[in-house]
């Protein structure tokens, strides 16, 4: 089998066996921040948060959320960065940010971050900040989830098929999910250009 052949055929055992149920609870965790007039911060490094970023835009314009991603502002992460320390800039924009308990979290991450391995320490910080006022927590992992998963009140980790491909499959399936959240009937209020063409 190729690896073009062996890739896709993974996407589709991923699709196979991606937990229906656990979507379901972050729409309705989506549905109850919006009915009580709280804000979304989607929170990812790398690729994950060029996802976070293009989430953000999707969910305030076709869903109508007040949505934001603290790696949006490059010169408040690279000042942050910089002066603080890189495991506290999600934390430090999250306390100036003011997030309240009728606010949600949601995580794009690999592994959903890990302190003892010091993989993503950022979002864990800030996770636990969340827990400490009371905003709710979701997120679309990959691996076990890590960090994320274990204090998550909801979250979809895509499984990892093969150990080769976990970061590609789970960033991908990042897009997919979120794309499909958006979109869902529930969350959506506005169509997509290309929809709304006839």
């Amino acid at each position: 089998m190729s690896y073009i052949d062996s890739y896709l055929a993974e996407a589709k055992e991923i699709i196979d066996r991606i937990d229906r149920d656990s979507i379901e609870k972050i729409m309705l965790l989506m549905l109850d921040t919006r009915k009580m007039g709280g804000r979304i911060f989607f929170m990812g490094v790398g690729g994950s948060a060029a996802n976070a970023s293009h989430a953000v835009n999707d969910f305030r314009k076709i869903a109508g959320f007040e949505a934001y991603s603290p790696s949006d502002n490059v010169s408040e992460l690279t000042a942050r960065t910089n002066d603080e320390g890189w495991e506290s800039v999600f934390v430090q924009w999250l306390k100036g940010s003011r997030l309240k308990a009728t606010d949600l979290i949601f995580v794009f991450s690999v592994g959903g971050g890990s302190l003892e391995k010091m993989i993503s320490p950022n979002i864990v910080y800030a996770l636990q900040y969340a827990k400490e006022v009371g905003a709710k927590i979701c997120g679309i992992l990959g691996r076990d989830g890590g960090y994320t998963a274990k204090v998550a009140d909801a979250c979809v980790i895509v499984p990892p098929i093969n150990p080769s491909t976990v970061t590609p499959l789970s960033e991908a399936f990042q897009g997919v999910l979120w794309h499909l959240l958006v979109s869902h009937p529930s969350i959506a209020r506005e169509e997509a250009k290309w929809e709304s063409v006839r």
